[in-house]
């Protein structure tokens, strides 16, 4: 009876994860950061760029895998997307914005304490698709 009370409760939270809504108005806000930075549970890197590198990362952004566009827009200079892993479905919320010719992208985990890297790799591979131009 409480193995199946326990098999129950999982699925409930994987239910939860993976349709919970994902309100704008928290993960859309402004980038505070001022340098690069390496956290348990995201990343930010910031950099000089301009109006073509944010072009290109909104695009090699929206070709990820299970990427959507959360919130923003190239023109209002700031874009929040949403990257779900492939079993489990768990958001990761990935904000780029341009002031001026700075970008600063911030990429986060919502659920857990440890994105195990996956939030750096994403934000080295935007990088290297601003780097190309």
């Amino acid at each position: 009876m409480a193995g199946g009370f326990l098999v129950l409760l999982a699925v409930a939270f994987m239910l939860y994860v993976r349709f919970a809504p994902s309100d704008p108005s928290r993960w859309n806000q402004p980038v505070a950061a001022t340098s690069d930075a390496d956290r348990t549970g995201g990343a930010v890197r910031v950099f000089d760029g301009g109006t073509e590198a944010f072009a290109r990362i909104d695009e090699a952004a929206r070709a990820l895998p299970r990427t959507d566009v959360l919130a923003g827009s190239l023109a209002e200079g700031r874009i929040t997307y949403i990257t779900r892993s492939r079993v489990f479905g768990f958001p990761d919320y990935t904000t780029v914005e341009m002031d001026g010719d700075t970008i600063r992208m911030y990429a986060r985990l919502r659920f857990g304490s440890s994105d195990l890297g996956v939030n750096r790799a994403r934000l080295e591979q935007l990088l290297a698709a601003a780097e190309r131009g």
